[in-house]
């Protein structure tokens, strides 16, 4: 049984402000670029038997830039819909709703954590027979990404909201004892090794 990597995008201008970001298609900033580079050395030599990514530019330049081959993308892989928050801050939100929680509120006019974590289901059933093949690398967005980490586990699409994910990290799904399992989260790419007369000791 093949194992799920999953990758977020690099970072772009509103990950960087921490700007709900879903449907607006925004490009890699200059260090999301990099850091989507960087995703590349700790890839190489892997093998998958689909490398699917969200439609939006910023998780298809991600994977492009860090080496691997897209098979496809897949609507269910776009980031949560956040409807009228779109583009703003939480902070902006609770100036108006102190008590919004996007993960167990949703978003006016986008999508309840049920919507989000129906569509994440539906993208788990979708893979499983690729999985009997080997494993499977899904790049995408961090709220989407957190739900259907809860979901593989098993728990609610709330349960997201405990598992952080950054830009530009690997977190990897996979089995233990016939059980589905989180095999890491959040794993950073190591910084490149400096050589010759700059190098510290």
């Amino acid at each position: 049984m093949g194992q799920i990597l999953l990758i977020r995008h690099g970072e772009t201008t509103w990950s960087a402000s921490r700007r709900h970001t879903s449907y607006t298609d925004l490009e890699l900033t200059p260090d999301g670029e990099r850091q989507a580079r960087m995703l590349g050395p700790a890839l190489a030599g892997q093998r998958f038997a689909a490398v699917l990514t969200s439609p939006r530019k910023r998780a298809l330049v991600t994977a492009q830039l860090a080496g691997l081959t897209v098979s496809d993308t897949d609507e269910d892989l776009a980031e949560w819909n956040y409807g009228a928050y779109e583009g703003r801050t939480t902070a902006e939100i609770h100036a108006e709703h102190p008590s919004w929680n996007v993960w167990t509120d949703g978003c006016p006019d986008g999508e309840s954590p049920s919507e989000v974590g129906e569509r994440l289901d539906r993208l788990l059933t979708r893979l499983q027979p690729l999985l009997d093949r080997g494993s499977v690398a899904l790049v995408g967005h961090a709220h989407s990404l957190r739900v259907l980490g809860a979901r593989w586990i098993g728990l609610p699409p709330s349960a997201g909201g405990l598992l952080r994910l950054d830009t530009a990290t690997l977190s990897l799904l996979g089995h233990e004892h016939g059980r589905r399992v989180i095999l890491r989260w959040n794993q950073p790419t190591p910084p490149p090794v400096e050589t010759g007369s700059t190098a510290r000791h």
